[in-house]
């Protein structure tokens, strides 16, 4: 219905058909990303690095602002990493848009807001381009036949469930999602690395010759890799090995300003707050479960779940946000309907980005919404080292944090009914061992998966654009692209954590991950039905 309103709109400009190129620009394909999210957004905190990461020798690339500049450091790093970057706010009418887009030679327009706030869809109704991708920014099908494909995976959009998109589906080889926090948290990294008392030097990746070594120091100063010898001083946390950290004293030269916009963490000094479950009104002891996600996301049938959750783990807690506070009491009402004594529910309010991700770690699993997926919040769980256990749904939105768990190489935190969503979470709180081996797997699988790799997923993404256009130039229609066998997950440098990746293809990653589940209790056996 959007997507025919969006033509009738259009129709109503009376232009013609546009012209397309039929080659490459000096042997390079021109790529278009459009979004109005350029800014402090979720969007901008997943994808900021990937335009400038594209091979330039392949891709050129142009990035479409659909809204002003916001003044944020996301908006200027897209600003000044893309090849080119257009802002089309100056652009009120969507047929000058249109023709802006097509007078740079465009070869495949990716659409980033889908149905969402500050969408112009009415331009790719225009068709200015070849070919148009939707991808990321909105979770589902467009339902227009003026976009081409739509970029996902094999877990998250199974052919089996391809009925669903009105687009061909275009397969990442892992994931189609991806989040930039390797250069907007490294020092949750570093953090992890020395204060989570590994005893034994640590090693990361095959190839890496990277040994990690407990610091026998109270005060420890970490450097991001890519720190500037021009910046002058660098990035410092001070921490204690013993315990979360806790500076001696609370000077802080930089925090994170309120309004969540994070400036490059090279560019500030920066001494680490403290980070305590008392701090956000938690209690000490006891298996704390979380979700951050909003309370839209949150339906009956799942609180019930959590409800019954609580009720067989001794000493456990459900920590949620208020997003909105309007929701807390009617949260509190339901669960007190489920026989849930007061005080196991505790709500916090909403913090800035990096403290939010920061703060995740406090709690021992991330209980996901199964109708609606975290998906940026479930990368910024993972990332905090958080377990993340979810259930698999039918629609795209309900499939994201299986298709993140896949890739960290944690299939076994995937349910594939609320039953088995309920063991897993209950077989993780009765039992220590249980829970600290998970979290330590998930901490270490942040460096050495595919997950928060964004150099590999910006070769892998142009890879898949020349893919879509190879089908275009050989004269063959729009189909499905789903065989990534030949793509390879290239030795490369995370970008913020220095260890490499083992060379090995989908495939064999996935082989490797259904062998590792062999020897794991039943509770943690993968779905067989991705």
């Amino acid at each position: 219905r959007h997507a025919t309103l969006c033509l009738e709109k259009v129709a109503l400009l009376k232009k013609k058909a546009y012209r397309y190129p039929t080659g490459l620009a000096n042997g390079r394909l021109r790529v278009g990303y459009v979004s109005s999210d350029y800014g402090n957004h979720p969007t901008s905190h997943l994808m900021q690095s990937v335009p400038g990461l594209h091979d330039t020798s392949r891709i050129e690339v142009f990035c479409y602002g659909l809204s002003p500049n916001d003044g944020t450091s996301f908006r200027q790093k897209v600003h000044a990493e893309a090849e080119h970057f257009v802002d089309l706010s100056k652009y009120p009418c969507n047929g000058d848009a249109a023709d802006k887009i097509n007078s740079d030679g465009i070869h495949i327009l990716i659409n980033m807001n889908g149905y969402t706030k500050g969408a112009r869809n009415e331009i790719f109704a225009l068709r200015p381009a070849p070919l148009q991708v939707m991808w990321l920014g909105y979770p589902g099908t467009s339902g227009a036949d003026y976009m081409d494909y739509i970029i996902t995976d094999s877990v998250t959009s199974p052919l089996q469930l391809a009925k669903q998109y009105s687009e061909k589906l275009a397969f990442m080889p892992y994931t189609f999602f991806i989040g930039d926090h390797c250069h907007m948290f490294p020092h949750l990294m570093k953090y992890d690395e020395v204060v989570e008392g590994l005893n034994n030097p640590l090693v990361i990746g095959k190839q890496a010759g990277h040994v990690i070594t407990p610091i026998p120091s109270t005060e420890l100063q970490l450097f991001p890799m890519d720190t500037p010898k021009s910046v002058g001083t660098p990035t410092r946390w001070k921490c204690s090995i013993e315990e979360l950290p806790t500076p001696p004293d609370q000077e802080v030269d930089h925090v994170p300003p309120a309004d969540g916009q994070e400036s490059p963490l090279h560019l500030r000094p920066y001494i680490m707050p403290p980070t305590h479950r008392s701090t956000y009104g938690l209690p000490d002891h006891g298996i704390i479960y979380c979700n951050f996600n909003q309370l839209y996301k949150l339906d009956p049938a799942t609180l019930e779940c959590w409800c019954k959750i609580l009720l067989r783990v001794p000493n456990s807690y459900v920590w949620l946000l208020k997003f909105p506070a309007l929701g807390e009491a009617n949260v509190q009402a339901k669960a007190a309907e489920f026989g849930v004594p007061p005080g196991r529910i505790i709500f916090s309010s909403v913090a800035p980005k990096e403290e939010h991700v920061r703060r995740g770690r406090v709690a021992d699993v991330c209980l996901d919404t199964p109708l609606c997926n975290g998906h940026t919040t479930g990368m910024d769980m993972l990332w905090s080292g958080t377990p993340m256990i979810t259930m698999l749904g039918e629609s795209l939105a309900s499939r994201v944090a299986a298709s993140q768990l896949t890739t960290l190489g944690c299939p076994e935190l995937v349910a594939t009914n609320y039953q088995q969503y309920e063991e897993i979470a209950v077989a993780l709180g009765n039992n220590p061992t249980e829970l600290q081996a998970m979290r330590q797997k998930v901490r270490l699988a942040r460096a050495t998966s595919p997950l928060f790799n964004i150099g590999s997923f910006a070769r892998h993404l142009g890879d898949l654009y020349l893919r879509i256009w190879d089908k275009r130039a050989r004269g063959q229609p729009n189909d499905h692209i789903t065989n990534t066998t030949q793509r390879t997950l290239p030795s490369d440098r995370l970008l913020c954590t220095e260890p490499l990746l083992e060379a090995v293809s989908p495939d064999e990653y996935m082989s490797r991950l259904m062998k590792q589940q062999q020897s794991v209790p039943a509770w943690k056996t993968a779905p067989s039905n991705f």
